[in-house]
């Protein structure tokens, strides 16, 4: 292959990354603009479905219906799972200091993974995960899997029916007005807990179809495979702006381009190192992200 085609692979394989990453950092970036509460749980949500997605498989088969019901399997549990994360850990501490917020976030990671870890169906070792044959698509100097189609198309689905909810219907408008202002939406009749409720629920959902995705692409799964994926999640939303949807879109697809030119380029080692290098860098040069706004904090 020459350096044409090496680059347009890296990046077809970026793209596929990107996608997911853009999923999972969605869901932190809208819990973000609801509430400003940075949700470190949600990594592991994200983990949640790739075992519900897991298991569906096993009983189902890799097939094409098989990783639908995978799909419906993992946004139904994370869905459920999100209404008693907000309702139970995040709501009784709305009013409360953001330290507070934060330290139940990393608590409720702890008891999910943990959780996972004691059952005595899932256990703390890795699991392969059910992966159709892989088929490869050739588009003259570069291949697409028949994997990274189906991680690119549902997440550009799921991205587009975001942005319809979030636009162009009455909850998403709502969404909008309690991220604008949320004790004035109140006054003006808006059932603030019912769309906090709801935004966490929509921001899991997308975790949990990203967690299938995620162990699609790279399939091997354990209680603690949520940490890494959400953490760069958290740096794609940071470099897009967090609290901006086509923020968290740019910066997954960024990050994961970025991290896939650096393994075919640099060295697979630094790969990793590489989503906390743009951070840093976003942090100091363009501390609100790509698009972001500045604001104003009274103290």
């Amino acid at each position: 292959m020459d350096t044409c085609s090496i680059f347009l692979q890296q990046l077809v394989n970026g793209l596929s990354l990107g996608s997911i990453y853009a999923l999972i950092a969605l869901g932190y970036t809208m819990v973000y603009g609801i509430v400003k509460l940075i949700n470190f749980a949600h990594g592991d949500v994200m983990m949640m479905g790739a075992y519900a997605g897991f298991f569906v498989l096993m009983f189902f088969g890799a097939t094409v219906p098989g990783l639908a019901g995978a799909f419906v399997a993992a946004m139904v549990l994370c869905a459920l799972l999100a209404i008693l994360i907000e309702r139970f850990a995040y709501r009784p501490l709305r009013n409360a200091p953001r330290l507070n917020s934060l330290i139940t976030a990393i608590a409720v990671e702890l008891i999910l993974q943990n959780t996972m870890r004691v059952l005595p169906f899932v256990g703390p070792d890795p699991r392969q995960f059910p992966t159709m044959r892989i088929q490869n698509f050739s588009f003259g100097i570069f291949s697409v899997s028949n994997l990274q189609i189906i991680v690119i198309v549902s997440s550009a689905v799921l991205m587009l029916v975001l942005n319809f909810i979030v636009n162009k219907t009455k909850t998403g408008k709502a969404m909008q007005a309690v991220s604008f202002d949320l004790q004035a939406s109140a006054l003006m009749g808006i059932n603030v807990n019912r769309i906090i409720a709801i935004t966490f629920i929509i921001g899991s959902v997308l975790a949990g179809a990203g967690g299938v995705l995620y162990a699609t692409a790279y399939p091997l799964i354990d209680p603690v495979m949520g940490y890494i994926p959400g953490l760069k999640a958290f740096v794609a939303a940071v470099l897009g702006g967090i609290g901006s949807i086509p923020g968290a879109m740019a910066g997954g697809i960024i990050l994961g381009v970025a991290e896939t030119l650096t393994k075919g380029y640099i060295s697979s080692q630094y790969a990793d190192a590489i989503s906390y290098i743009i951070l840093i860098v976003i942090l100091l040069v363009k501390p609100a992200g790509l698009f972001g706004k500045k604001t104003s904090v009274k103290v």
